[in-house]
């Protein structure tokens, strides 16, 4: 399956991104970086600069049906570029309206809340998203791991970080389950 990791320009945690690409790539899936401009991608460790990555796609010029899933790594600044992307939140919410899996760890649930895709599911992320969550018509759990099948698609979120073996090991599963 091919798997699209959104990520903006800049300020996704490079952890929250790589952990679950290799997780991809081992389960046999290609993971594809999408962002929101060509080039690459500046990664940090919280707030210290990280690695770049490359750019395979740009959001306008792909399309969510290009896709079997979708993954949302978090990073304070990452997310909070996406929700102000038209574009971004436009490619989101396609995959909650084809009926794809989507997974989201840390901040990334803000992107969800930008397209409109919480309303009636439970979801967990970093704690200080919770009154964003419940007030885009979610409910919010603390929990390492949730899987909320609602709809048409089911949504994969987690916490932070610490939380990545319990995050990969979900999204695997309801990714492999879509798959197949």
């Amino acid at each position: 399956m091919r798997i699209a990791f959104l990520t903006a320009p800049e300020g996704v945690e490079q952890i929250e991104l790589t952990d679950p690409w290799q997780a991809a790539v081992d389960a046999g899936h290609e993971p594809v970086l999408v962002s929101t401009k060509p080039g690459t991608i500046q990664a940090f460790h919280h707030l210290d600069k990280a690695d770049t990555f490359p750019v395979q796609e740009v959001v306008g010029e792909t399309s969510a049906d290009s896709f079997g899933g979708l993954v949302l790594p978090g990073g304070v600044a990452n997310p909070d570029f996406l929700r102000m992307d038209d574009k971004a939140v436009s490619f989101v919410r396609d995959f909650f309206t084809q009926g794809r899996p989507v997974a989201a760890i840390c901040h990334a649930p803000w992107t969800l809340v930008e397209a409109d895709v919480v309303r009636g599911r439970v979801l967990t992320s970093w704690p200080s998203l919770e009154t964003d969550i419940r007030n885009a018509g979610g409910t919010w759990v603390d929990e390492q791991v949730k899987v909320c099948d609602h709809g048409n698609n089911k949504l994969v979120t987690s916490r932070k970080p610490d939380d990545l073996k319990a995050f990969r090991e979900a999204f695997l599963d309801v990714f492999s389950q879509e798959a197949a």
